[in-house]
C-alpha cells in the first residue's frame, strides 16, 4: 500500500476552536482505514488540552506542530503575511511547500488565507489567479461552482481559467469524461452579459472543453451544468443567498409545523421526508472548498463548521491529494494553451 497521504491542519482556526477540529480529525482518521495522517497545526496550550479531553497523544495517524500565534478573523491579509509567520494558517501551508504535508486545511481569515497560500506556494504555470471553488447541490446530484470570492474583478482569460480548473477538478472527484461548463450570466441568450463574459464564451467556444453555454442563477440547480463559472463577486453573492434562502425556508418549515397542534400532527407524520430533505441539504456535506491554481492544495473549511462539517473539508482535501488535483490542471491547462497557440 502506498503511504498514506498527509493533511496539515489549522487547529486554531474557524469559531468553535481545537477540541471541534480534533474531533473532526479522529473521524477522518477512522474513516479513512489508515490511509491519512493529520498533523494539527497550533497553540501547544490548546493543542494538549484538546488531545487530553480526547484521551489521545501524538502518533503516526495524528501528529502536532506547535506555532506561537493566530491569523485573527479581523487581521488584514498583509498583516497575517508580514507579522504572523509562526501562525497556525502560515506554518500548515509551510508545511505544503516544504513536502512536509500534500494539503492546508483551514478555517481562518478567507483573504489571509488566500494570500498567504498565494504568497508561500505561488500560482501555476498558466495560471493569473487562484480561485475558490465548491460543490452546490442540485436537482441532480450537485455541481462545481468557481470563483467564490478571491477574485472580484475578472477577465475573460481568468474565468477561462476558471473553467479549465472547475473541469479538472470535475473529472477528478466526480469521474465525469466531459464535464459541462456554463458561464454564470443574467441571461441565456448570446446577446447578454458584459462584455468580460461574452469574451469568456467565446474563448469556451474556440476550446475543447464541454462549453454548453450561459446559465441563470436558477437554472444551475437544474443540472444543467457541472461546472458554473463566475467572478468571485457575482460567485460569492450567489452563493450566500443560496444559503439565505435555504435558511429562511428551514425557519418557515419549523414555523409552520409548530403553529397549532393540527399542523404539529401533520409534522410529526411528515418527520420521515422532512429528516431526508434535511440532509440533502445539509451545508455540512458540503463544507471544504478547494483553492485551485497553487504550486500546492489548500482547502478552505466554513469558519463557524462543526465537528461533521470540518470532517468533511478534511475529507475533500484527502480527495484532492489523492486525484493530484494541482498537476492535473497544470497538465491540461498547459495542453490547451499550446493547442490555442498552434490554431493561431
Amino acid at each position: 500500500m502506498s503511504r498514506p497521504y498527509r493533511i496539515a491542519v489549522d487547529a486554531m482556526s474557524g469559531d468553535n476552536g481545537p477540541e471541534v477540529v480534533l474531533e473532526a480529525a479522529l473521524g477522518a482518521v477512522r474513516a479513512s482505514d489508515g490511509r491519512l495522517e493529520l498533523i494539527l497545526v497550533g497553540d501547544q496550550a490548546a493543542l494538549d488540552r484538546a488531545m487530553a479531553a480526547h484521551g489521545v497523544g501524538s502518533g503516526d495517524a495524528i501528529r502536532v506542530r506547535y506555532t506561537t500565534q493566530v491569523v485573527a478573523m479581523d487581521d488584514s491579509p498583509s498583516q497575517a503575511m508580514r507579522n504572523k509567520r509562526d501562525s497556525s494558517m502560515r506554518v500548515s501551508i509551510d508545511l505544503v511547500k516544504q513536502g512536509e504535508a500534500d494539503v492546508s486545511v483551514s478555517a481562518g481569515n478567507t483573504g489571509a488565507l488566500m494570500a498567504t497560500a498565494r504568497y508561500v506556494l505561488k500560482t501555476l504555470p498558466g495560471i493569473d489567479r487562484p480561485a475558490i471553488c465548491t460543490t452546490i447541490p442540485s436537482e441532480v446530484e450537485r455541481f462545481h461552482m468557481l470563483d467564490l470570492g478571491a477574485n472580484v474583478d475578472c477577465s475573460a482569460e481568468h474565468l477561462f481559467q476558471f473553467a479549465v480548473m472547475g473541469s479538472v477538478l470535475s473529472e477528478s472527484v466526480d469521474g465525469l469524461a466531459t464535464p459541462r461548463i456554463g458561464l454564470l450570466n443574467l441571461g441565456e441568450e448570446e446577446i447578454k452579459g458584459n462584455d468580460q463574459v461574452r469574451e469568456a464564451a467565446s474563448l469556451l467556444q474556440q476550446s475543447p472543453l464541454n462549453y454548453t453555454g450561459y446559465v441563470e442563477g436558477d437554472s444551475m440547480y437544474k443540472g444543467g451544468a457541472d461546472v458554473v463559472v463566475c467572478d468571485g463577486f457575482t460567485g460569492n453573492v450567489a452563493l450566500k443567498a443560496s444559503e439565505g434562502v435555504a435558511a429562511l425556508i428551514s425557519r418557515f418549515m419549523r414555523e409552520e409545523f409548530g403553529r397549532n397542534p393540527a399542523t404539529k400532527l401533520a409534522g410529526l407524520c411528515a418527520l420521515p421526508v422532512l429528516r431526508s430533505l434535511r440532509r440533502r441539504l445539509d451545508p455540512r456535506r458540503y463544507n471544504g472548498a478547494s483553492l485551485l491554481g497553487l504550486r500546492g492544495l489548500v482547502v478552505k473549511s466554513h469558519g463557524g463548521a462543526d465537528a461533521v462539517a470540518f470532517q468533511n473539508a478534511i475529507e475533500v482535501a484527502n480527495l484532492a491529494a489523492r486525484q493530484g488535483i494541482s498537476q492535473r490542471i497544470e497538465r491540461r491547462l498547459g495542453e490547451l494553451l499550446t493547442a490555442r497557440g498552434e490554431s493561431e
